[in-house]
């Protein structure tokens, strides 16, 4: 199990995993394999109520999580690699809640790829993307109603990774994961008195400034390291 797609459905944002799913996956030859019958999906129970914003997204109730099993006692597989999903590092973040060590592994990030692959689309995330992908069909439709869970996420989200293969050509894992760092690093700044301007446009001060701020994003920093070449 070198690779799978991951999510999380957490208590609050931010907040604490009380389901995670994920599949194993397999891409060779640019042909991407999942196995329904192997989507691991587990509810957790947690010492914290659920708030009510979240409950409307997940529609997880606290009387869900009675007698599960607590979520510091989940843990990935010791061969896992490679970790996929739609804005990935969320995820990451919530099983590292867990005590996971999550220091070593790639994350590949559909929802990253997704705005390199559709720059123009309406929206990007997975439910604008599967109705986009589908022209509005009603399968998608059936397909979504059980989105915001996280094993239906994972399906979802391979349905998405499945596209932006074809579109980009990537044959394996590893190129997958080259093209997702790539799709990561910012063209534009985001935020403060030049949002919207590309980055090699920054004034070369600012950027200067810019990349003494603590805990800069570190994609930005690469893009931003890039300009003074």
């Amino acid at each position: 199990m070198q690779s799978i797609i991951l999510d999380t459905e957490t208590h609050t944002l931010n907040g604490l995993p009380i389901e995670i799913a994920y599949a194993p996956i397999c891409l060779e030859q640019g042909q991407l394999t999942l196995t329904k019958e192997k989507i691991f999906d587990q509810l957790y129970s947690i010492d914290q109520p659920i708030s009510f914003a979240s409950m409307a997204v997940h529609h997880i109730l606290e009387s869900d999580l009675v007698n599960q099993p607590h979520y510091t006692t989940f843990n990935l597989p010791h061969s896992v690699e490679y970790i996929i999903g739609h804005n990935i590092d969320y995820d990451i973040q919530a099983i590292s809640r867990c005590g996971v060590d999550t220091s070593k592994l790639k994350p590949i990030c559909t929802l990253a790829l997704a705005r390199s692959v559709w720059p123009d689309a309406e929206a990007h995330n997975i439910s604008a993307l599967i109705y986009q992908i589908s022209q509005g069909s009603l399968r998608a439709r059936e397909l979504l109603k059980g989105a915001h869970r996280a094993d239906a996420d994972i399906i979802l989200t391979a349905n998405i990774l499945m596209h932006i293969i074809a579109l980009t050509g990537v044959k394996n894992i590893h190129d997958l994961y080259l093209a997702s760092e790539d799709a990561r690093i910012p063209k534009k700044l985001s935020f403060g008195k030049h949002k919207g301007t590309p980055i090699q446009e920054l004034p070369k001060d600012y950027v200067q400034w810019l990349l003494k701020q603590n805990e800069l994003d570190p994609y930005l920093k690469q893009a931003l390291e890039k300009t003074m070449l």
